[in-house]
Order: structure tokens, then C-alpha cells, then sequence
């Protein structure tokens, strides 16, 4: 019996272990669908190599989430193999604690797909986290507003992209079509970070682009001298410009005190 209760409070732990490190990772820069991936993965012991799992460990606070999470689930996996080996060893009680076993764990996923307990859970976390560990919150996907129709992109300028050859200050990106460039990635691999109007788009750059997702789209694909294309762009950034100033008219209108 109390090896079938430590097998539950092993998988309760887990969950909640997860969770945590889905919090930590999220107040680090993460977002919460990576988070939640990179999180479940290194606790398990998966060990995905993809590009997410490169950003998750790119950072000392990340890596030393990482590690923790690593270290918990090799202890929890061989504990929780002991007690259900020994849970079930009992052939009169077997099949009525697999039933209570299946409902405790349809109980804890019903609470950990549960969005009110989430919202309860993690400001909590967030406490904890900030009080013990050295991670400050960035919830980039919030700030950006990442969730809606705003995205971060990279893209490649090749010879003949509308990008290619022009000065920041000449593209006007930000002021007409909405798209503020956040950085430049040289082709020789030199990062220009929050780029001045001066700074020029070369063939084989990359440029760290921050827009609506329609939009950063369109402007990936323009090709050179389509100057059509930019001032439909300007129309529909127009057109965005009176709708935020119907919504909030204090927000664009400086001709209105504050």
C-alpha cells in the first residue's frame, strides 16, 4: 500500500516539476509552447537536438534549469519504476488500484490542461522562482505580443530583394509600413544590434525583423524595385494607424494633452 501511494505522489511530483520548469524556463525569454516542450523533454530525458533545444541551454540561467530538470527525472524515473513494480506485485489488489492509479492520473492532467489552475499556480511559481533562483521575468511572448499578430522573423537578403542595397533611413520601414528592424546579421556572421538609420542591408544579411506576420511575409518576398508593393504596404499601415486611433485617440494623437 504505501508503495502504490509513493507511485502517486511520484507522478503528482513529476507534473508539478514540469511545471515548474516550464515557469522557469518562461522567465528567461522562452516562450511558453518551447518552454513547456524543452521542460517535459529534458525532465524525461528525451534529449530532442533541435534548434529550440540549442536556445534552451544557450544561457547559464536556461542551462542550469536544464540541469536540474535532468537530474530530478533520472531520480524520479527509477523511483517511480520501483514503486509501480512493487504496487502491483499483489495479485488481489491489482486491478482496484490500476483503476484508482488511471483516475489520479486523469485528475492530474485534467489540473495541468486546466488554464484557471495554471493562472493560479504560476504567479506563485514566479514567487518562488524570484525569491530562490537568479532569473529575472521576461515574458517576451507578452511583451511582443507574440500570442496575436506580431512576430519576430529572420530574414535572408539575396541579390535582387527589394531589402538589398538600401540604407535604413531610405526604406523607412518603421514609420510607413510598421516594421522596425531589431538587428543585422552580416554575411561574414557580424551582429549589428538595434541598427541606425546609416547602417545599409547587404546581399547575404540577415535582418531581425519585428512586424505584423502578414506583413513581415510580404516584405521577405519584395522583390527589387517594387515599389508598388511598398506603398501598398504604406496604405494598409495607414489604415492600422486610424484604427488604433479610433480605439484609444490619446495613443497616436500628439496635438492632444496629456
Amino acid at each position: 500500500m504505501y508503495a502504490f501511494v509513493s507511485l502517486l505522489i511520484i507522478i503528482s511530483l513529476s507534473m508539478l516539476v514540469v511545471r515548474v520548469g516550464t515557469v522557469a524556463l518562461t522567465m528567461t525569454g522562452l516562450s511558453k509552447e518551447v518552454a513547456s516542450f524543452q521542460s517535459l523533454s529534458a525532465f524525461s530525458g528525451a534529449g530532442f537536438t533541435t534548434d529550440e533545444a540549442e536556445e534552451a541551454t544557450a544561457y547559464p540561467s536556461r542551462r542550469r534549469t536544464v540541469k536540474t530538470l535532468m537530474r530530478l527525472g533520472n531520480v524520479g524515473l527509477v523511483t517511480t519504476i520501483a514503486s509501480l513494480v512493487v504496487s502491483f506485485a499483489d495479485p488481489v489488489t491489482r486491478l482496484e488500484r490500476l483503476v484508482v492509479l488511471v483516475a489520479v492520473c486523469l485528475v492530474l492532467i485534467a489540473l495541468a490542461r486546466s488554464k484557471r489552475f495554471n493562472e493560479l499556480l504560476t504567479p506563485v511559481i514566479k514567487w518562488g522562482l524570484a525569491r530562490s533562483a537568479r532569473l529575472e521575468p521576461r515574458d517576451y511572448t507578452g511583451l511582443l505580443n507574440l500570442d496575436r499578430d506580431y512576430r519576430v522573423a529572420d530574414v535572408a537578403v539575396d541579390e535582387g530583394d527589394w531589402l538589398a542595397g538600401e540604407r535604413l533611413d531610405d526604406l523607412e520601414l518603421r514609420s510607413t509600413e510598421g516594421v522596425t528592424i531589431l538587428g543585422i546579421e552580416r554575411g561574414n556572421g557580424t551582429y549589428i544590434g538595434a541598427p541606425a538609420g546609416k547602417h545599409t542591408i547587404h546581399p547575404g544579411d540577415r535582418i531581425i525583423a519585428y512586424g505584423q506576420e502578414e506583413r513581415l511575409k510580404e516584405l521577405a518576398d519584395r522583390g527589387e524595385n517594387d515599389a508598388a508593393a511598398h506603398e501598398a504596404a504604406k496604405r494598409d499601415h495607414d489604415r492600422l494607424l486610424d484604427h488604433e486611433r479610433n480605439i484609444d485617440p490619446r495613443r497616436l494623437s500628439p496635438s492632444i494633452p496629456e
